[in-house]
């Protein structure tokens, strides 16, 4: 028998020549397509912020699949600010906050996902197990009309969880962290409690009866992501989406202090609930920032607890026990003898002027803050218009 051997080509110029060409072929496309899904990545990171997501690209069958799109956000969070700072000084002239109120922000806002280090979030948590034992029927994940009906849910249930915040003295102390700055901006957003999320669980329940956790735990993180591009002053207007969306001259009165602010404007992605419900308020005269009760600080901790330990005093100074629980369970404003929510009319009067210095529209001066009188300040306002 004869055996034929044919000549060993692999070696010729030629066809070494052929193989580093579709190796590299093949390489380009490799770093072409690694590119497209980086720019795909991007730009999906950027609308989540948005709440700008369809059912089809964030619906997960277990909740474990489901990405952590907070912790995945914070580039975005970093980014916008920074485009908010730039905008602000072109338009303006005038910096946004101070060093040290943005610090105490951010610094809130690694506080308070802490416990997240050590477990799943609270609010998921609890909510697993409602639905492990509880559930009474069991929507499909992958539906679009579930996923709309969760998006609702979800903000419908903030809308609660966020008045009960403002109404009832107990989960105001959590709460006021939020409301600590005296300045409006994205870092602002950030500012947020440690404790809150050990009370706010409570009102998400109901929904885990039919709506599957995975579902709940995609809306529970954007309806949170949707609420960051809102604390600004950049965009005054956006017109006919005013009437639907919460927007950030709606949040702006949120978080005033002027008499006209005060327990309105609760919504998450929407402000519908505070249409039908009567809390809704327009943006009208200029809208001072902060807490009623200045806190005058930015050390974080006393922030976050100082106001458990006013509660503790509150609560020891009445002997009657309706006025003890009072103290608890209504709003942070009220006495004996007042309203649920108290007498807004007693709030502090939000003393500000806009000093003119050099031709620009330099600081906001308070009365509190600054020491400033009444009558001084009106004086101030009045030179200003010369």
């Amino acid at each position: 028998m004869t055996v034929r051997v044919s000549p060993d080509s692999s070696n010729s110029p030629d066809n070494r020549y052929s193989i580093t060409l579709r190796r590299g072929i093949g390489g380009l496309k490799a770093h072409t397509m690694a590119q497209f899904m980086d720019v795909v990545s991007l730009t999906k990171g950027i609308r989540s912020m948005f709440y700008m997501v369809t059912p089809n690209e964030s619906s997960f069958e277990n909740v474990e699949d489901v990405p952590p799109y907070v912790q995945q956000a914070t580039p975005f969070f970093m980014g916008l600010m920074v485009v908010e700072l730039v905008v602000s000084l072109l338009k303006d002239g005038t910096p946004l906050a101070c060093v040290s109120d943005v610090v105490t922000s951010v610094s809130a806002g690694i506080i308070s996902r802490m416990p997240t280090l050590f477990a799943r979030g609270f609010e998921i948590t609890t909510y697993i197990y409602v639905w492990d034992n509880l559930r009474l029927l069991e929507l499909p994940w992958d539906s679009a009309w579930a996923w709309w009906l969760a998006f609702l849910a979800v903000d419908f249930s903030y809308y609660w969880v966020h008045r009960f915040a403002h109404e009832m003295n107990l989960l105001w102390a959590a709460h006021q962290v939020h409301h600590s700055s005296e300045y409006y901006n994205l870092s602002t957003a950030l500012r947020q409690s440690l404790t809150q999320q050990f009370s706010s669980w409570v009102f998400y329940l109901p929904m885990a009866l039919a709506v599957p956790p995975s579902v709940f735990a995609v809306h529970i993180q954007f309806n949170l992501l949707y609420q960051f591009w809102i604390h600004t002053e950049v965009i005054r207007d956006m017109g006919p989406l005013e009437w639907v969306l919460n927007t950030p001259s709606h949040h702006r009165v949120h978080h005033g202090r002027n008499e006209y602010c005060i327990d309105k404007n609760y919504g998450g992605a929407l402000i519908i609930w505070d249409r039908l419900f009567g809390t809704f308020a327009p943006e009208g005269d200029k809208v001072v920032y902060g807490l009623v009760h200045k806190i005058n600080t930015f050390e974080i901790l006393h922030i976050q607890f100082h106001y458990y330990k006013y509660l503790w005093r509150r609560f020891n100074r009445y002997k009657n026990i309706f006025n003890k629980l009072g103290v608890l369970w209504k709003g942070p404003s009220w006495k004996p003898g007042k309203p649920r929510l108290g007498d807004h009319a007693e709030v502090p009067e939000e003393q500000w002027v806009n000093c003119l210095v050099q031709g620009h529209n330099y600081i906001l001066f308070t009365l509190s803050a600054q020491g400033f009188d009444l009558a001084t300040l009106r004086l101030l306002a009045q030179r200003s218009n010369h």
